[in-house]
């Protein structure tokens, strides 16, 4: 009987601690009393875009002319005047980039003086008829090579006049030079 009365206390006095320690590992193994509530599961979103600055019409096309900077000193004209053309050229084909525009002023310079046929409008009523810069080339009496030809020796033009504009140095107005 002894042993019973021993054992029974051992079990009083254990099953607590035990039933504690049973409920903390549960609870561990749950997360806890100290979990964070699971986060649902959603798409990220993008962050909200910031609310641009109405620009005037006048800003915008500025801006267009100044990216005419490089490009108009290698063909010896203004920005102004490339801006314009290409507005105009652009009324004329609306699908025509400015890439495009360039292009076709940049192969009509480089070319014009060995094939009299090769201007800028002609490339350009080319590509108003949906031919291809390539395709306006050969048709005006360049080979397929002469023409591939052109054209990189074209991007090649532009790349270089665009590097240039970006490294020059930017002329100082009047207002702010240094006075002696």
């Amino acid at each position: 009987m002894m042993r019973t009365t021993r054992l029974n206390r051992f079990a009083t006095a254990t099953l607590p601690l035990l039933l504690a320690l049973g409920t903390s590992a549960i609870a561990t193994a749950q997360g806890g009393s100290h979990a964070q509530a699971p986060t649902p599961h959603m798409k990220s979103v993008a962050p909200a875009a910031k609310p641009s600055k109405a620009r005037s019409p006048e800003a915008v096309r500025a801006d267009r002319v100044k990216s005419f900077a490089g490009i108009a000193k290698k063909l010896n004209t203004t920005t102004d005047a490339l801006q314009t053309a290409y507005e105009a050229a652009q009324q004329a084909n609306p699908k025509l980039t400015r890439g495009q525009f360039i292009a076709a002023n940049v192969l009509a310079q480089n070319l014009g003086s060995k094939n009299a046929a090769i201007t800028t409008q002609a490339i350009l009523d080319g590509l108003k008829s949906g031919k291809s810069i390539g395709q306006t080339l050969q048709s005006l009496g360049l080979s397929a090579s002469d023409a591939k030809q052109a054209q990189k020796a074209a991007d090649q033009d532009v790349a270089n006049a665009k590097k240039a504009a970006k490294t020059s140095p930017k002329a100082q107005s009047p207002a702010t030079k240094p006075s002696n």
